[in-house]
């Protein structure tokens, strides 16, 4: 057995039903989309064909979708392109600290600028609470953007009803999906989302290409200029390989949802009672059930210091876990601010593990782990004999 990936909500390996749609690309199908003669058009067709199978996945029009070269640019496109079109003293922005940074620094941003932004708390369990959307809103309020799903704990956001409360309002409502696309449905012609991100790399896609949902009548102010492709809204030639490998995943992800879904609850679930019976001290962070699938994320109590090492000694065990976010490791030795949202102290915000698991995980695995973890956990010196760095 190779080494057993558990860190999906990192990064997903490319499906290889995804690598063979995108090979023509790299061949015969190597046209620049805007060119009118017959090598463009049929970049052109590959492009309107995945960009009709992401508008799928999300139950919405394909003239709603522009592709980007990140989760990260879309979020950015949405906080920034309809901020930009008011003068900061009219523009008040309402997020949560439960988000992304894509979207946090997206806000100090605007708040350099002059944008007043309110962060919304999130109770013990990552979940923002709707009555304190209702607190927040002002009639200045232009735009409320609470991600689906949280990357470090999985949890699940209410994101209907928070929808519908800004909506009542009169404002925009953005989510950032990137770790729920292709896991829960979403739906644009039910739910009253105006914007939405996604990434195609969460989801079995390839990485570099992303894609801003725009509902039909929303209009922002677009980051890029130039030849206006994407409707004007994100002028670049268009990544044709990464937009048919992003359609092909999402098409796939389309199909297979609810049984996939299915698969990884089970699976994550044999793995918190076979660790609650194995591993005593440990404990789940986050709602029990309103999590994504394949998501789990846990503290060992009185070992929170640990967590590194862990994750180090799982590593040599042939197992990749995350000690939290990919995207904080640039940050190591600090808190989670994340768990500190949802009320842990300092020492207990440095120690959590993430297990996240895909499409490719089998039973087999989720028995390694089940025995790899408790097997590191009594290889460690006893608790207080010494001390070890850590990385949130």
């Amino acid at each position: 057995m190779g080494q057993i990936y558990f860190d999906h909500s990192a990064t997903t390996p490319l499906d290889p039903r995804v690598v063979e749609a995108m090979l023509p690309c790299y061949g015969e199908n190597f046209g620049n989309p805007s060119s009118i003669h017959s090598d463009g058009q049929q970049a052109k067709e590959s492009v309107d064909w995945g960009r009709k199978q992401v508008a799928d996945l999300l139950h919405a029009s394909p003239e709603e979708i522009i592709f980007t070269a990140s989760g990260t640019e879309a979020d950015n496109m949405a906080l920034i392109g309809v901020a930009t079109k008011y003068k900061p003293q009219d523009c008040h922005i309402i997020t949560s600290i439960f988000e992304h940074p894509a979207i946090l620094e997206t806000c100090k941003y605007l708040e350099r600028l002059g944008y007043a932004v309110s962060y919304l708390p999130v109770n013990s369990e990552g979940i923002v609470e709707p009555e304190s959307l209702r607190q927040a809103l002002r009639p200045d309020t232009r735009l409320v953007s609470v991600m689906a799903a949280n990357n470090v704990v999985g949890t699940l956001q209410p994101i209907d009803e928070l929808a519908k409360i800004t909506k009542a309002h009169g404002a925009l409502f953005h989510t950032d999906a990137v770790q729920a696309a292709g896991k829960i449905p979403l739906h644009m012609d039910v739910t009253p989302i105006d914007m939405l991100s996604m990434s195609a790399h969460k989801l079995h896609g390839p990485k570099g290409i992303g894609m801003l949902y725009i509902r039909q009548g929303v209009e922002i102010e677009p980051l890029l200029h130039g030849g206006g492709q994407e409707r004007g809204i994100r002028s670049a030639t268009e990544n044709v390989a990464g937009i048919v490998g992003f359609g092909k995943a999402a098409e796939l992800a389309n199909m297979e949802m609810v049984a996939e879904a299915s698969r990884l609850a089970k699976l994550r679930e044999r793995i918190i009672v076979s660790l609650s019976e194995k591993v005593p001290d440990a404990y789940l962070i986050g709602h029990s059930q309103k999590r994504l699938p394949g998501h789990i994320c846990l503290g060992v109590a009185g070992r929170e210091s640990d967590a590194i090492l862990l994750m180090l000694l799982l590593n040599e065990d042939g197992i990749s876990i995350s000690t939290g976010s990919a995207c904080s490791s640039h940050h190591a030795g600090q808190p989670s601010y994340i768990l500190m949202a949802m009320g842990m102290d300092p020492i207990r915000a440095r120690g959590s593990l993430r297990i996240t698991l895909g499409r490719f995980t089998t039973d087999l695995e989720v028995d390694t782990f089940i025995e790899a973890l408790p097997r590191a956990i009594s290889n460690l010196s006893p608790v207080g004999e010494r001390e070890f760095a850590t990385v949130a």
